[in-house]
């Protein structure tokens, strides 16, 4: 069997083991925190890209994610069911669990240890979470929790959303509230005089390509971690401007 054809073939499997792990997934032992903040959620610019979280639709439920659950920003738009274990002093009684999604990376600090302050140093699993979140699962007196995790499918009212942004001859579109899996791996743009063509990740959920789209209407492909593609159709007018928002439609359930 040749390269090409063993590099499709693992593809392919990783994307049939996925979906199943989503089916029926375990739940993962890992680490959380929380970052204050006086409106309940992370930052208004994280790493993700999403910007002010609340007109992002995530609102107060949200986490910043260690390098080895991160994957370099692929995991953005992604949601995880947490739930505090093993902890009788700072766990909310009962163990209820909470959903978030991520919308920002926690940075490594290698000058701390594990155990003191490197949290999300690699290869430690962590959550930082917002603080409305945590407050769900554990008591905001609480330093650091044991907690226990796995991932789910996304609930999102409405359809997906493109943020516009770039210049001329340089084109990105933030994609945002994508249901099911949530995380995107690929993405296409059609404009009005050009064919489908590939996008490639900038940053987080930030997809660009070097063309000019202006006065063409928009129209765009979107690919999730599952393997499922969705197309919208003329999501965006010809007269669109950087800047704006315009909302697709939403991956359902079969």
């Amino acid at each position: 069997m040749g390269v090409l054809q063993s590099t499709l073939l693992y593809l392919i499997l990783l994307h049939y083991f996925k979906i199943v792990a989503y089916k029926d997934q375990e739940w993962r032992k890992a680490t959380a925190t929380y970052a204050k903040d006086s409106e309940g959620s992370l930052v208004t610019e994280g790493a993700c890209g999403y910007g002010d979280l609340h007109k992002a639709s995530y609102r107060k439920h949200n986490a910043g994610l260690s390098t080895m659950l991160f994957n370099r920003g692929s995991t953005c738009g992604a949601c995880y069911e947490i739930r505090c274990v093993d902890h009788i002093l700072w766990c909310v009684m009962g163990s209820p669990s909470v959903v978030v999604t991520v919308t920002d990376f926690c940075a490594p600090n290698y000058g701390l240890s594990v155990d003191y302050g490197g949290w999300c140093n690699f290869p430690r699993e962590h959550f930082e979470m917002s603080q409305a979140a945590f407050a769900e699962i554990a008591k905001n007196k609480a330093d650091i929790v044991p907690v226990q995790y796995r991932r789910v499918k996304c609930e999102r009212s409405g359809g997906m959303r493109f943020t516009m942004s770039g210049g001329s001859h340089f084109y990105q579109v933030l994609i945002s509230n994508v249901g099911l899996y949530g995380e995107v791996i690929a993405v296409k743009v059609k404009g009005s005089k050009t064919g489908w063509i590939p996008m490639a990740r900038n940053w987080g959920q930030n997809w660009h390509c070097n063309v000019n789209f202006q006065n063409q209407p928009l129209s765009f492909e979107v690919t999730i971690s599952s393997g499922k593609t969705l197309t919208s159709y003329n999501v965006a007018p010809a007269k669109w401007m950087f800047g704006q928002t315009f909302e697709g439609k939403q991956f359902q359930e079969e």
